[in-house]
């Protein structure tokens, strides 16, 4: 890769390398996963980087970074499923009580749960509107997909997670 042509991927993907890693962590459920899928990807994108066309750089990592995570969770079907084991981020010192913060870090360990045991194609799309902020249309550029389809999945996945938090408020498994 040439100097300039290098300044331009940097450009284009390295502000979005924490997006890159959000998707890959929450699609492969696994952190040292998470970080092979962005390599990969990364590794990708710059081999095909002169195939990039200029405009939204992250749309564009987003949807190399989910192609990588697909293709590991392809490879990893036959195995047994993985444990996904984050710690809860930066959580601030909001309140001292501990009784408050238990009750956050649960209600935390919820959602995490409701998430993850939504199915891929659902997870994704939450995901990068809820956590990344993208648009509908910024979504349907990476999922490859049409717009309605994007629609359709976060309602649904809205759908499911909501079913799965109540039932988990009212005592039972989620």
């Amino acid at each position: 890769m040439e100097p300039d042509e290098r300044r331009q991927f940097e450009r284009a993907t390295l502000p979005h390398l924490d997006a890159a890693y959000n998707l890959a962590r929450w699609l492969t459920r696994d952190d040292h996963a998470a970080e092979d899928v962005v390599q990969e990807a990364y590794y990708r994108a710059a081999r095909y980087f002169g195939s990039f066309r200029g405009g939204d750089g992250r749309a564009w990592l987003l949807g190399i970074v989910r192609r990588a995570s697909f293709d590991w969770l392809a490879k990893r079907r036959s195995q047994s499923a993985v444990v996904f084991d984050e710690d809860v981020h930066d959580r601030g010192d909001e309140s001292m009580d501990p009784a408050f913060q238990a009750i956050r870090e649960s209600d935390q360990v919820r959602v995490r749960q409701a998430v993850e045991e939504l199915p891929p194609q659902l997870r994704e799309v939450i995901v990068l509107r809820e956590l990344e902020g993208m648009s509908y249309q910024e979504i349907a550029t990476v999922t490859e997909t049409p717009i309605g389809t994007v629609m359709s999945r976060l309602s649904r996945g809205r759908r499911q997670l909501q079913e799965r938090l109540t039932l988990c408020r009212e005592g039972e498994a989620i």
